[in-house]
C-alpha cells in the first residue's frame, strides 16, 4: 500500500469519525435548552408530521437556529483555512483581519440608510464591507518595507477592525439604531428564520464547493509560490477565487449570526494537527470541525445560565483567545 493510499484511508476513517461526533452534537443541541426535549421529541421532529409543543419549539426554533449554527461555524473555519493557506499566515481569521469588521459597519450602514432593505441587499452589501475591510488591511500591513509578517497583519487587522467597529457603533448611536443592530453585536443564531436561511446558505455551499475544488491548487501554494509558477499554475487567478470565496463565506456568516471571532483561527489548527498539510483533506474535515464546535458553542450559550441566554460571541471569545495566545507564544506552530 503506497503512503498516498494510507493517507487516503486514514482521512477516510478520521473523517467518518468527525460525521459521527458532529451528528451526535447536532441531537445533544436540538434536545438541551431552557425547555429540555426528549430524543424521542427530536427524533418524531426531523422524521415524522407529529405535532406537540415540544415538537413545535424544535421545528419552529430549534431546527433553524441549529442549522444556522452548522453552516456558520463551516463557513468560517473553512475560510480560515483558505486564509491561512493562501497568506501562510498562521495566525489569519476573518474576525482578526477585518472581514466581519468590514461586513458589520456595512450592515450598520445598510440599516441606518437603507432601514427597508430587504434580506438579499443585506448580505450584499456585507460581501461589500468584507471586501473593504480586508483591502484596508492587507493596504495597510504591506506599506511598510519587508512585505507582509503575520504580526504585522494582525496588528493592522486589529487596528483597522477597532476603527471600523467605532464607526458602526457611532452610526448605531447617531442614528438610534443600536437595538436593531445589537442581535448582530451579540454575535448568536437568536431569531434566525428559514426565509433567512434560504437566502444564505446556499451561497455559503457554492462558496465551500468552489473552496474544495480548489484544494489542491491551495495545497501547493501554501508550500510555495514558486513550485505553483513551475507546475503552471495561474497563482493571481486562484488567489483572486480564493478571496471571493472568503469574501463570500465571511460575509455571509456576518449577515446571519453577526460578528464570529477565532473560529477560522482554532479550528484549521487543530485539523491540520490530525489530518495534515493536504487541503484536500483539511477543507471538508474543517468544514466538519466548525459545524461541531458551532453546535457545541450554542450549546452551551443556551444552557448556562438557563433560561436566560449567554452570548456565544463570548463563548467562542473564551476558548479562542487563549488559543491565539498559545500560537503567537509557538511562533504559529502551536498545533500544525
Amino acid at each position: 500500500m503506497t503512503n498516498k493510499t494510507r493517507s487516503s484511508t486514514s482521512f477516510i476513517i478520521t473523517f467518518f469519525m468527525g460525521i459521527i461526533i458532529f451528528i451526535g452534537m447536532f441531537f445533544i443541541a436540538m434536545a438541551f435548552g431552557a425547555a429540555d426535549v426528549g430524543m424521542k421529541d427530536v427524533w418524531l421532529a426531523l422524521t415524522s408530521s407529529a405535532t406537540s409543543d415540544h415538537i413545535s419549539i424544535i421545528r419552529d426554533i430549534r431546527l433553524p437556529r441549529e442549522i444556522a449554527a452548522i453552516f456558520v461555524g463551516a463557513a468560517l473555519a473553512v475560510s480560515g483555512a483558505i486564509m491561512q493557506g493562501m497568506t501562510r499566515n498562521p495566525l489569519a481569521d476573518p474576525g482578526l483581519l477585518g472581514l466581519s469588521a468590514g461586513a458589520y459597519v456595512a450592515l450598520a450602514v445598510t440599516i441606518a440608510f437603507m432601514p427597508s432593505a430587504n434580506y438579499f441587499l443585506t448580505m450584499v452589501a456585507c460581501f461589500i464591507g468584507a471586501t473593504i475591510g480586508a483591502l484596508l488591511v492587507f493596504g495597510i500591513g504591506s506599506m511598510k518595507r519587508g512585505g507582509f509578517s503575520p504580526l504585522r497583519i494582525v496588528l493592522a487587522g486589529s487596528a483597522v477592525s477597532a476603527f471600523l467597529y467605532a464607526i458602526a457603533e457611532g452610526l448605531g448611536l447617531y442614528f438610534k439604531i443600536s437595538k436593531d443592530i445589537s442581535m448582530w453585536t451579540a454575535g448568536g443564531m437568536v431569531g434566525t428564520t428559514w426565509t433567512q436561511l434560504k437566502i444564505i446558505v446556499p451561497f455559503i455551499v457554492i462558496g465551500m464547493i468552489i473552496a474544495i475544488f480548489l484544494s489542491r491548487q491551495l495545497t501547493i501554494l501554501s508550500l510555495n509560490e514558486e513550485v505553483a509558477v513551475g507546475l503552471g499554475q495561474n497563482i493571481i487567478k486562484i488567489k483572486i477565487l480564493l478571496f471571493i470565496v472568503i469574501i463570500i463565506l465571511s460575509g455571509s456568516s456576518v449577515a446571519l449570526v453577526g460578528n464570529m471571532t477565532f473560529i477560522g483561527l482554532m479550528i484549521p489548527h487543530i485539523v491540520r494537527a490530525i489530518v495534515g498539510t493536504d487541503y484536500r483533506f483539511i477543507l471538508p474535515m474543517s468544514a466538519t470541525a466548525g459545524a461541531t464546535f458551532m453546535l457545541f458553542a450554542d450549546t452551551i450559550g443556551r444552557t448556562l445560565n438557563a433560561p436566560y441566554e449567554t452570548p456565544v460571541v463570548a463563548i467562542v471569545a473564551m476558548l479562542g483567545l487563549p488559543f491565539l495566545l498559545v500560537i503567537v507564544r509557538k511562533g504559529g506552530n502551536a498545533l500544525s
